[in-house]
């Protein structure tokens, strides 16, 4: 059984969902430190051509509380101007309304915690898709908070009988092998393919939230590109 373990990332690139197709499971890290400045509330959409964040503004963030913890901030005015933002950035694209309607559906949801908004934001696309992902909470299943680093992500995978372990290329700085290979586990890298589309821009931007690739695209070519990850040793 192939495993895949990440933390949640608001509507992420195409990568990490060639990732999450590349697993039989796929667990949400969402009981480690929350990092500022990374995916978890935020991402890039294509406006007039050039990227641009959309962030979720949040309550308590901090480095010391973990994903699981951390609030969204309460107030309707940042969703307005969210919904704006990708209203006039993809207003004329050949898929907006169904992708806009799965993104407004996520960020006017009722949910108090960033992770949980992550969360949704992954498993909407995976379902819009066609994708039928087995999708596990690190928070409320292993105990497992006294390990750390990859000692804890081998603990998780034997908690889950996993025989492989599928990881993006950044995590070849943080995982041996070997480590793996002594538990029974084979370590793999998926190396995201972020093949160009037409954006209807001058020049292609890559690695944007994958709503900009969802909204160029019909879902059966957004399958394909996701289940073109490409399998390293």
């Amino acid at each position: 059984m192939k495993l895949a373990i990440m933390q949640p990332y608001l509507f992420p690139y195409i990568g990490y969902f060639q990732m999450v197709a590349a697993a039989d499971k796929f667990v949400f890290y969402d009981d480690v430190n929350f990092i500022k400045n990374g995916w978890i509330n935020r991402n890039r959409c294509l406006h007039q051509g050039k990227a641009h964040y959309f962030t979720v503004p949040l309550s308590n963030a901090g480095s010391f509380r973990e994903i699981h913890e951390v609030e969204i901030q309460p107030d309707t005015v940042w969703r307005r101007k969210m919904l704006a933002l990708i209203r006039h950035a993809y207003a004329k694209a050949p898929c907006f309304d169904p992708v806009f309607q799965l993104f407004e559906q996520t960020i006017c949801a009722d949910q108090a915690g960033i992770g949980e908004m992550a969360k949704q934001s992954v498993s909407s696309v995976m379902h819009y898709l066609g994708f039928d992902a087995q999708i596990v909470w690190s928070s409320s299943r292993y105990g497992n908070r006294n390990l750390k680093g990859e000692a804890r992500v081998i603990d998780i995978c034997r908690h889950e009988g996993a025989t492989d372990y599928v990881n993006l290329p950044g995590g070849r700085s943080l995982y041996q092998p070997q480590a793996f290979a002594d538990n029974g586990i084979r370590l793999e890298f998926i190396a995201p393919n972020l093949k160009a589309y037409d954006q209807r821009a001058a020049s292609f931007v890559p690695g944007l939230s994958i709503i900009d690739v969802l909204m160029f695209n019909p879902p059966e070519e957004v399958r394909r590109m996701v289940t073109k990850g490409e399998g390293e040793e």
